[in-house]
């Protein structure tokens, strides 16, 4: 794994929110009221966590959301400037409250109910007028908690500006193909494949974008086609209970890696110890690592 004395410029464009978790002995089956053991907020939205999460694998960010003029927003603008992200083109809306989650956890299962509110307000033009950002960018990484008009605008935007595109491909909608094709690397959980690219066969699809579809699944397993084998890499913990945010520490770690030009094998592994590192800790970026924590390992 090299990383250079460079330090990347990346731009996400995404969701924020907070996310309310309730943990409890079992998820609530239908009509079912069940008691929870305790009740916390964390920082989350896909987009959010993956500019925490460059921005702590050494990478100088930008953020471009959208948030409610309400405490909760605020609060995020807070945390993503402690975190060292610019968030000059955060626009604040009155007509929406900030984005939440929430979510129901029992023994590393969760349940996540998402109200995008503010986050579906974040229009094309708040990505044009951003436009000084994206002459200069490495990366653009984008994700599906935002509409899909902003997804497929900003796609194009980053290339008129000849930066590479990364998709995590969450929740899952359906890619047009041009989206496919306009970007360097998508990730994608290995149950929703069907939903984005409109078809089963797992195999098939990863053979159609070698080195640019890496599969996911929950034990922290990341498979890719390399143009002429398979490749799967694993790596998983017994202590590896909390599984929220586990896709956007990997896009993050990958990104960071693929921004200091590393090999994609390198890439991968090192999206996969990221992503270890946050399922030790409850929340989607408080166990966000370090460049620190990850050189030292």
């Amino acid at each position: 794994m090299n990383i250079t004395s460079e330090q990347p410029k990346i731009i996400v464009v995404g969701s924020s929110s907070i996310d309310l978790v309730l943990s409890t002995e079992h998820l609530p089956k239908p009509n079912e009221t069940v008691m929870a053991g305790k009740s916390e907020s964390f920082f989350g939205g896909k987009g959010a966590n993956q500019a925490v999460g460059t921005a702590r694998l050494g990478a100088s960010v930008y953020f471009i959301g959208c948030v409610g003029m309400d405490p909760f927003g605020q609060q995020i603008l807070r945390n993503l400037v402690d975190e060292g992200v610019n968030v000059g083109y955060v626009a604040e809306t009155e007509h929406a409250e900030s984005g939440t989650a929430y979510v129901t956890t029992s023994g590393g299962i969760n349940s996540i109910v998402v109200v995008p509110a503010s986050n579906s307000l974040l229009k094309p033009k708040n990505i044009s007028e951003a436009e000084k950002f994206f002459t200069t960018a490495d990366l653009v990484l984008v994700q599906l908690e935002i509409p899909m008009e902003t997804v497929e605008f900003t796609i194009q935007f980053a290339k008129k500006h000849d930066s590479k595109v990364g998709i995590y491909a969450s929740p899952a909608k359906k890619l047009s193909q041009e989206v496919i094709e306009n970007a360097d690397f998508i990730v994608a959980k290995s149950n929703e494949l069907s939903i984005v690219f409109g078809e089963d066969q797992r195999e098939e699809i990863l053979r159609k974008y070698p080195n640019k579809l890496f599969v996911r699944d929950d034990s922290n397993s990341t498979t890719y086609f390399n143009g002429s084998e398979m490749k799967y890499y694993r790596n998983d913990h017994d202590s590896m209970l909390h599984k929220m945010g586990m896709g956007d520490a990997f896009t993050a770690g990958f990104a960071v890696a693929l921004c200091h030009q590393n090999s994609i094998d390198h890439c991968v592994r090192f999206g996969n110890e990221v992503s270890l590192k946050v399922a030790k800790n409850r929340g989607s970026q408080s166990g966000l690592p370090y460049l620190k924590d990850m050189l030292g390992q």
